[in-house]
């Protein structure tokens, strides 16, 4: 087997930020990846930067599940439908996805309140971007939008308390 190149790392890092950042030491995200700290901070210069890098990809990758799944569809029920359906299948599937912007949601607070702006500056900008994608794709009808986040964030919620997504239904 050859090696692993410092992009292909530093994707592996991004994603097992994902899937559990929360209380993780960058000792625990270098283990699980396979490389030794001081690798990963030649991949990144800190903790945070490996937080915003993962917050980011996974809003992006939020975004681009819901713009796939209505890409074509042009009748804003069917987009609802199958927006609903990529949810879901996040949720089950990558889970580590939507937790990891509920992570980014909950500390922008926090961090402002410690001076720090970048983390509520790339939240804000992320939830745009996926906001409008959804939007657009529903027809602009805002209050179907609002319907579909709400659904999406309870069950992004219940999934962060271990309970199914089907568990309020």
């Amino acid at each position: 087997m050859g090696r692993i190149s410092a992009q292909e790392r530093r994707e592996s890092v991004i994603r097992a930020a994902i899937a559990g950042y929360h209380g993780t030491t960058t000792a625990a995200i270098a283990k699980r990846v396979g490389v030794t700290q001081p690798y990963l901070f030649r991949l990144f210069p800190g903790k945070k930067a490996i937080f915003i890098t993962a917050l980011t990809r996974s809003m992006e990758d939020t975004r681009l599940a819901f713009e796939g799944a209505a890409d074509g569809v042009e009748d804003g029920e069917r987009a609802l439908q199958a927006m609903k359906n990529a949810c879901v299948q996040l949720i089950s599937a990558r889970p580590g996805t939507l937790l990891m912007q509920m992570q980014g949601y909950a500390v922008v607070g926090a961090a402002e309140a410690q001076g720090d702006d970048l983390i509520g500056e790339v939240v804000r900008a992320g939830w745009m971007r996926i906001w409008e994608t959804v939007h657009l794709s529903l027809g602009a009808d805002a209050h179907r939008t609002a319907g579909f986040f709400a659904c999406g964030m309870l069950g992004t919620t219940l999934t962060a308390l271990g309970l199914s997504p089907n568990a309020g239904r």
